[in-house]
């Protein structure tokens, strides 16, 4: 029988605490143990608003967590999907006048913009730095260059960064319940390598969100996390807009939306059916204008998060890949394929409907992360002084 180990995650999102306990094999698969979801409204703003309610909560559930596995867990990795994040990409670079480019050389740019970045943002906490691009010459390099000569050697490093006191108070939550934090990924940062291991060869690329009352827009470019933003709106403004101006009540036009295909090629002619005005008095609806308001409303939507967008104003070309996931228990497949067309007719030839990703995929590639780490992910360290005895040593047998 195969040793097994379990760990503990925790999800913390808009709209719950989700806590997992994660089986890992020596054959390097995982799989969920153990899943508990707690709805919380715990979080205004983006913040922890109840610390004591908070604590609360994520020590009653790992409770009962650790009473039905018969386990004790002494640390926690955290997957954020709902505090403010914010993104800072820096460049370093090294005058090589024809030598030989050093590891050292590499550790110093990093570990300068580090001390730049925690200098200049000190009220943040860094999360994740991203190798985000290597250039020597000139010439854009896939790994970094040491060993090869040149005359100007530039690295580019993509930091992601959270509220220091956002950061303390997890911490503070975390210690009282006594769980070390081993690790904090940012979901959107999950799914970034999850596409991209997915799709071989595609590793730059937009995913929108869409959720009912919250939506939100992340950028992986070069396999980093580059950027991320939320929106207070999300599909609903569609439902809205089509109940009000129809007359028609709410679950009708979730039921209108699943059933009928709409498509701007439907005639004038075409009606909603008598079946979907119950015990109203039937009237005679267009679907065309159905699809109007809809269309209108994802124009609105995708203008607002990407395309008029200032904050992407720095990413001055779209990339032709882009992802939306549509968070709903109805299919919505007419909602997907407006989606889709008005992505095309800006010309944005790969917009695709990413099916909602699973926890257990999330979970598997949050796993790989923690164990053993992504390509592009930069970590800077510090070399220690040594003691007179060490370099004695050293000078002896060195």
């Amino acid at each position: 029988m195969s040793e097994k180990n379990l760990n503990l995650y925790i999800e913390i999102n808009n709209s719950s605490i989700i806590f997992f306990a994660e089986e890992t094999c020596t054959q390097n698969n995982s799989k969920i143990k153990y899943k508990l979801d707690d709805p919380t409204t715990r979080f205004e703003r983006n913040k922890i608003s109840n610390f004591d309610e908070i604590f609360s909560t994520i020590k009653k559930n790992i409770y009962l967590l650790e009473q039905n596995l018969k386990c004790t867990f002494k640390e926690v990795v955290l997957i954020l999907d709902n505090f403010d994040i914010s993104f800072i990409t820096l460049s370093g670079y090294k005058r090589l006048n024809g030598f030989q480019i050093l590891r050292e050389n590499i550790t110093y740019i990093l570990n300068t913009l580090k001390f730049y970045v925690d200098k200049n943002e000190e009220k943040k906490t860094i999360l994740h730095i991203f190798n985000s691009r290597f250039s020597l010459d000139n010439k854009i390099i896939i790994n970094p260059p040491i060993g090869l000569f040149g005359d100007f050697y530039s690295h580019e490093l993509s930091f992601s960064l959270i509220n220091r006191n956002d950061f303390k108070n997890l911490q503070n939550v975390f210690e009282k319940c006594n769980l070390r934090i081993k690790k904090i990924l940012l979901k959107s940062y999950l799914k970034g390598v999850f596409i991209s291991d997915k799709n071989l060869g595609l590793d730059t690329f937009f995913l929108i969100e869409v959720e009912l009352n919250h939506s939100k827009i992340f950028y992986f470019e070069n396999d980093c996390l580059k950027f991320e933003q939320s929106f207070k709106f999300g599909y609903d403004i569609i439902l809205k807009d089509i109940s009000k101006i129809t007359l028609f009540k709410r679950e009708i036009v979730e039921e209108i939306l699943n059933e009928i295909e709409l498509k701007n090629t439907i005639s004038d002619e075409e009606f909603v059916e008598k079946k979907f005005f119950q015990d109203n008095n039937f009237r005679k609806i267009k679907k065309k204008l159905i699809f109007d308001i809809a269309e209108a409303r994802i124009n609105e939507i995708l203008d607002l998060m990407l395309f008029k967008n200032i904050n992407l104003n720095y990413y001055n070309k779209l990339p032709k890949s882009l992802f939306f996931e549509l968070k709903s228990t109805y299919s919505y497949q007419s909602i997907k394929d407006i989606f889709k067309n008005i992505l095309k007719q800006k010309d944005i030839l790969d917009g695709r409907h990413l099916g909602e990703i699973s926890h257990e995929n999330i979970l598997q590639t949050a796993s790989k992360l923690v164990h053993f780490g992504w390509k592009k992910e930069a970590i800077p360290f510090t070399k220690t002084k040594k003691s007179l005895i060490a370099r004695f040593f050293s000078l002896i047998f060195e």
